[in-house]
């Protein structure tokens, strides 16, 4: 696939981001979400269903197999004939959701074999889309919706937005993390950090904020020393990567990978552009 062809793919991504987020404001705005609890014990809510149901079928117009959370697992052995392929997170931070807390985001990435070649986050109570091909760079667009006037041609929609990374460098040190996720693993990197730079400011995030926050510049590491899926960080990985960012394992130097026989994540740090 060229580089125009990811750019034309990446089309897709960004109008199923956002009408899977007009979706998920709809219920959004009821009383009832309809959680359920999945054979893992995490919550699943009606906005996740539809949200997947919107972003499945319009990828599944591109030709390219889709992997989403909330659709049917395939076995390694199919998956692993991909050369490329749609990983979604319908609706990352369920618990935020149901919580209104607003921290909650739409993932698609586009996956070549086993690496994020492009992305896109949307936050739908803030109207905020970020969109990435690693080669052409990320971009952050404001106040936008399923309804804006226009196409959903990457080209056109980044000259809406600002390139990443745009925030200023940080006086000191920002670091951050989960808000529902903090361990004493965690707990000691960062006090390593602290050791290391001196006094640092920490925020918590919830859902794949916290890898736009890195993207963006408003804060310079996030380690995560806990569970992930694939979907969880594939888009964010890839929104990272365009914006200069390093997505590695804890090791600071190995690269994640997607795509393996178990979709668990190994513990990561993204780190700001230097």
């Amino acid at each position: 696939m060229t580089q125009k062809e990811t750019l034309g793919f990446l089309s897709f991504a960004i109008e199923s981001s956002l009408r899977a987020g007009k979706e998920i404001l709809q219920v959004y705005s009821t009383t009832d979400f309809g959680v359920q609890l999945k054979e893992d014990r995490t919550p699943l809510t009606l906005a996740d269903q539809m949200a997947n149901k919107v972003i499945t079928d319009i990828l599944n117009s591109t030709g390219l197999p889709v992997l989403s959370e909330e659709g049917k697992h395939l076995s390694f052995e199919e998956r692993s004939k991909w050369d490329y392929y749609w990983l979604v997170d319908p609706l990352d931070g369920t618990k935020e959701f149901i919580n209104r807390n607003g921290e909650f985001t739409v993932n698609i990435a586009l996956i070549k074999k086993d690496s994020p070649v492009a992305g896109v986050i949307y936050i739908p109570v803030q109207k905020k889309l970020y969109i990435s091909e690693i080669e052409t760079g990320a971009f952050c667009i404001e106040n936008i919706c399923a309804d804006f006037a226009g196409d959903f041609s990457f080209e056109k929609t980044a000259l809406k937005g600002r390139k990443m990374p745009y925030a200023e460098k940080n006086e000191k040190m920002v670091v951050v993390g989960s808000r529902s996720h903090m361990n004493a693993e965690t707990e000691v990197f960062i006090q390593n950090l602290r050791d290391q730079y001196g006094e640092l400011e920490f925020q918590s995030k919830g859902s794949s904020l916290k890898i736009c926050m890195v993207a963006e510049g408003n804060a310079d590491i996030y380690p995560r020393f806990g569970p992930t899926m694939e979907w969880d960080t594939a888009a964010g990985h890839a929104i990272a990567l365009g914006a200069g960012c390093s997505f590695t394992l804890k090791d600071g130097q190995t690269p994640i990978k997607y795509n393996k026989k178990e979709l668990l994540n190994d513990w990561f740090i993204v780190r700001r552009k230097p």
